[in-house]
């Protein structure tokens, strides 16, 4: 091969990678979520630090942590409903006003010195409740931004690339700001940055959403979509897969200060680049979705990820060095966003458009609804045992997962192959979709 011809090779991946911003809607989305994130970033790290620095208690990280997401456990199923009956960008733009104004009022009480526990507690709840809606909408949202389910994958990959890359600049910036003016400046950058997303929402081109025939109450709603996903052998699997990270592995960020601070003996900065290490892996994960052209083979990587995750944070958990420390995180970043990003693609392909929100709303539900109780749970422990032993029971539990799933692949690449053929995904014989309603085992494998 000549030297052109590798030239050409290598604008071609990068031009596969990137293939999803071909489309305008997402191209702005991406521009102007791209800097929202790094507010967002911002805001968490410094959120956690002064929650740290008022208490110094690792219980009040975990129920500052459940108080923030629990919100969203309780209102996603509904807004799952409403989701498939409303318009999308209309929302987001409304929920992304309501966040800029969280954190501007945030940054007012931290800034005038004024600031109570009690006031982060209200204001984390308000910020949950809207990241409920806010979180089922956007991620519904992504299959019109790309209009169609060839670039989705790579839509929700490069997602997931933009907002974990921003884990480079948030969370280190927050380390230095926090240093050197305190973690109210962290807060009102926050702030400006949702005008950049409000932006490119309001720049969007997209026709009228018309409401689906024959609606009914939401309770009826809700209920046909929880069976439409808990009757599907593969979804199922996926999202308990899903709901344990988040129950046992994702947890240990929120106990992050604590490393920081008391085994690590360092500061703000030190908290900073640990949260930068595990975003530099999440990003080198997301990077290589993006780069994925099929949707094939991603039982194997939700299976194996959680173990990735598991062995790392169990062996982070006893390291006394901040370079080690970041090393391990790096591939606990991995782990963790192969796992959540591949779940998201997989269960985004094979559900039915009309039921898109409700289970994108139970993957939300697992993903970040079954977070907070989680973060409790860790703090509780964590203030008993100590962070290094919660941590580890953490990272084995998701071992423990991680195997299970991994001694159920075969049935699971069983059940979803003749899907991917009538989908067209791989060659098959039979054609056309069929809806993962039908994707429940055979009578004689139940």
């Amino acid at each position: 091969m000549t030297t052109d011809d590798k030239n050409l090779a290598r604008s071609a991946g990068f031009q596969g990678i990137l293939r999803a911003l071909r489309h305008r809607n997402f191209r702005l989305f991406f521009i102007g979520q791209g800097f929202s994130v790094i507010g967002t970033w911002m805001q968490s790290v410094a959120m956690s630090w002064l929650v740290y620095r008022l208490t110094g208690s690792a219980f009040l990280l975990g129920f500052i942590g459940f108080v923030s997401q629990v919100p969203s456990f309780l209102v996603a199923p509904f807004s799952g409903v409403l989701a498939d009956r409303w318009d999308r960008r209309h929302v987001l733009i409304a929920t992304q006003g309501v966040s800029m104004v969280q954190a501007f009022i945030l940054a007012a009480v931290v800034l005038t010195g004024t600031v109570q526990v009690w006031e982060i507690i209200v204001l984390s709840a308000v910020l949950g409740i809207v990241n409920g809606f806010d979180v089922t909408f956007r991620q519904s949202f992504v299959v019109e931004m790309v209009e169609g389910k060839e670039d989705l994958g790579n839509a929700i990959a490069l997602n997931s690339t933009m907002f974990h890359g921003a884990r480079f600049i948030g969370p280190s910036l927050a380390g230095l700001l926090i240093v050197a003016v305190g973690e109210g400046a962290c807060f009102v950058i926050n702030g400006v940055s949702y005008l950049a997303v409000i932006t490119s929402l309001l720049l969007m081109k997209t026709g009228p959403r018309t409401s689906p025939a024959g609606q009914r109450r939401i309770l009826p709603e809700l209920r046909e979509g929880i069976s439409y996903a808990f009757t599907s052998a593969p979804i199922r699997s996926v999202l308990m897969l899903v709901a344990l990270v988040s129950l046992v592995g994702m947890p240990h960020v929120v106990l992050m200060p604590v490393f920081a601070k008391e085994i690590l003996h360092g500061g703000p900065h030190t908290f900073g680049f640990l949260m930068t290490a595990a975003g530099m892996g999440s990003f080198t994960a997301a990077l290589y979705l993006a780069s994925r052209k099929s949707v094939v083979g991603l039982g194997r990587i939700i299976a194996i990820a959680p173990g990735i995750l598991g062995v790392s944070i169990a062996a982070f958990a006893f390291s006394p060095y901040t370079w080690l420390s970041m090393a391990l995180l790096v591939f606990a970043g991995i782990g963790m966003m192969l796992q959540i990003a591949a779940s998201n693609t997989f269960l985004q392909t094979i559900v039915d458009d009309d039921k898109r929100g409700r289970v994108v709303s139970l993957f939300a539900m697992a993903f970040l609804g079954v977070a907070p109780f989680g973060s409790l749970l860790t703090g509780a422990l964590a203030s008993r045992i100590g962070a290094p032993l919660t941590v580890l029971i953490g990272g084995l539990c998701c071992i423990a997962g991680s195997a299970s799933f991994v001694c159920w692949l075969p049935g699971f690449r069983k059940i979803v192959r003749p899907i991917y053929e009538r989908m067209g995904i791989i060659p098959g014989a039979a054609t056309g979709i069929e809806a993962p309603s039908e994707l429940t085992l055979p009578p004689d494998e139940h």
